[in-house]
């Protein structure tokens, strides 16, 4: 997808790219989300996963964000999780713009909490692959899944075969 864009004809010195969540490991670790930005023209806001104090950092993060985000592009996980929403996690209520969860997959996260993401103009979900096919049926049939919590208003959903759910 970012190879797409990249290619579009955008002015890409006007545009800002934040991270939606990022896992807290050292910059280069493999886990990281960063990475995947490079393929990905703009003005990138890292999330500050890094920082000695990550509360702290987590709310100089929050002061960078613009009021209103034109689109926010998630994924979504076996188990429904998205946007680092872990299933059963206390961060899906916080309501503060970015929050820390708690360990999960052995890794803590930042991310951006559903007030933010809800407020963004559009959506975008990419999910694809057999393993999300449950999920993703799960999701649209109204089942309590972490990625529930994201309006389907203005949400537009890609996939392929192997996850689709049906007509």
């Amino acid at each position: 997808m970012f190879a797409v864009l990249a290619g579009l004809d955008v002015s890409w010195r006007e545009v800002g790219v934040w991270q939606v969540d990022e896992r807290v490991a050292p910059d280069g670790d493999p886990d990281r989300n960063s990475g995947q930005l490079d393929a990905l023209p703009g003005k990138h806001h890292l999330m500050p996963v890094t920082a000695t104090n990550l509360d702290a950092a987590a709310r100089r993060y929050a002061g960078s964000l613009p009021h209103r985000f034109d689109v926010v592009h998630l994924g979504m996980g076996d188990d429904g999780h998205t946007a680092s929403w872990p299933p059963g996690d206390p961060v899906i209520d916080h309501t503060e713009p970015v929050a820390l969860s708690l360990p999960y997959q052995g890794r803590v996260r930042m991310t951006l909490t559903p007030r933010v993401v809800n407020h963004a103009t559009g959506r975008v979900v990419l999910t694809y692959g057999e393993s999300k096919a449950a999920a993703l049926a799960g999701w649209l049939a109204g089942a309590s899944l972490p990625i529930a919590r994201v309006t389907r208003t203005a949400t537009v959903v890609f996939t392929d075969a192997s996850a689709e759910v049906g007509p």
